[in-house]
């Protein structure tokens, strides 16, 4: 067809067509039990990483690497898994997980001296210093590329075999050679420490205003579920105060519940990890899977935890609660109070309305509701270390995007003038 046979009405739809393009380049979620499973050589490697939490850390986070060791080279640490607790074997894989996206040719790009990259175990708080982050180094000579403890002359080191997969900008899958031990991690623990023993409700009547919820954990049953779970990793309670339950409206109706849905929002306000004040306040990642996430699924049911005016916060995306006070703090079981019943979106979506039986009705947010983790920036407090910096990659190209747009449209408006 020749131009002069292009009619301007054609030209002016391809030219609104262009412009109706997204601007932005989607952001690809990460669902690393799928990503891995396509590799039968990573199964060994995938089934530990599938029995812990790790999945549920990782479903909002879109810029990952994963340090991933071949069946072949896993098996020679069969005796240290085997001697692992569920907790320390899950801090082992999440020292596995850097929490940026480092592509094969930024790996021929490190300097031989290395350079220092944060892991998912850094973000526990059972990390000492930075002894969560791996250095990467690279030989110039050999061109090996080597990962090990930023501590030097520390001897758990790996090299790394070949890149697996890559998603640009969003997932790096790189296989490696041997598991990598943190420096100064109790990692061969005994599976289970002797229980604190604490009884939770006394502890609760004893702070004075907890009243209401030492009430709830009796008649529910999940305290002896909570005291159980003192052994291992410990947990985390965040406890609402009793002003918090006579502020709800009626139409946040917890009361309303089935058993099995009031025993969930009770754990949702649990962490299956001890975490004192200070790692609290030092958590890298936000969102935080809860114990009513072990028990509807990876993703689900999670809280972020920020820094909002000064003070530890804690949003559920209707709610925004603060820490008022620490209850109990004695390694393994920390309680702290807070100022809001923490209200999970799968049960009250953003208004808090039930249906009859508990399903959801969807209406506009509550005045005083926290933001969603997709937009954080609603938060009234500037913005914290916790939330993790954009991917210069992608605003990258997304500004390719506009630019190849912008040429476009010149000749398309050339071409209409032309005729």
């Amino acid at each position: 067809m020749s131009i002069s046979r292009i009619t301007p009405p054609i030209i002016v739809l391809h030219l609104l067509l262009l412009l109706s393009l997204p601007l932005t380049t989607p952001i690809v979620s990460i669902n690393i039990i799928a990503d891995l499973s396509a590799y039968p050589d990573l199964s060994a490697f995938t089934a530990l990483v599938s029995g812990t939490t790790i999945p549920s850390d990782l479903s909002f986070r879109t810029s990952l690497t994963v340090l991933a060791v071949p069946n072949l080279y896993l098996s020679s640490s069969t005796d240290l898994i085997r001697h692992l607790s569920p907790t320390s074997l899950a801090d082992l894989l999440r020292y596995h997980v850097i929490l940026e996206y480092i592509s094969p040719s930024d790996l021929l790009r490190i300097p031989p001296w290395g350079s220092l990259h944060t892991t998912l175990f850094q973000t526990t708080g059972r990390a000492t210093s930075n002894f969560g982050s791996v250095n990467i180094t690279r030989d110039p000579s050999t061109h090996l590329i080597n990962i090990h403890s930023p501590v030097p002359f520390f001897p758990s080191n790996a090299t790394v075999i070949f890149p697996v997969k890559t998603v640009p900008c969003n997932l790096s899958i790189i296989s490696v050679n041997s598991l990598l031990v943190p420096y100064d991690s109790d990692l061969t623990a005994s599976e289970t420490r002797p229980t604190l023993g604490l009884n939770i409700t006394k502890a609760l009547l004893d702070g004075h205003d907890f009243n209401v919820a030492a009430s709830m954990l009796t008649a529910s049953g999940v305290e002896e579920e909570f005291e159980a779970d003192e052994g291992g990793a410990g947990i985390t309670l965040f406890i609402p105060i009793d002003s918090a339950f006579a502020e709800l409206p009626s139409s946040y109706s917890i009361q309303s519940l089935p058993a099995e849905k009031k025993s969930v929002v009770l754990k949702y306000h649990v962490l299956h990890s001890y975490y004192p004040l200070g790692s609290l306040e030092s958590v890298v990642n936000p969102l935080q899977p809860t114990l009513a996430t072990e028990v509807m699924g990876a993703g689900t049911f999670t809280l972020n935890i920020s820094r909002v005016n000064g003070s530890l916060a804690i949003g559920t995306g209707i709610v925004l609660a603060f820490v008022t006070q620490t209850v109990f703090d004695e390694n393994p079981v920390a309680i702290f109070g807070i100022s809001k019943v923490l209200l999970p979106r799968e049960f009250f979506g953003s208004s808090g309305r039930l249906k009859p039986g508990g399903a959801v009705i969807n209406s506009a947010r509550s005045p005083d509701a926290a933001p969603s983790p997709d937009d954080s920036a609603g938060y009234s407090g500037p913005a914290s270390r916790l939330t993790s910096p954009p991917d210069s990659s992608i605003e990258g190209a997304a500004n390719d995007n506009i630019v190849q747009k912008m040429i476009w449209c010149f000749w398309c408006t050339l071409l209409y003038i032309l005729v």
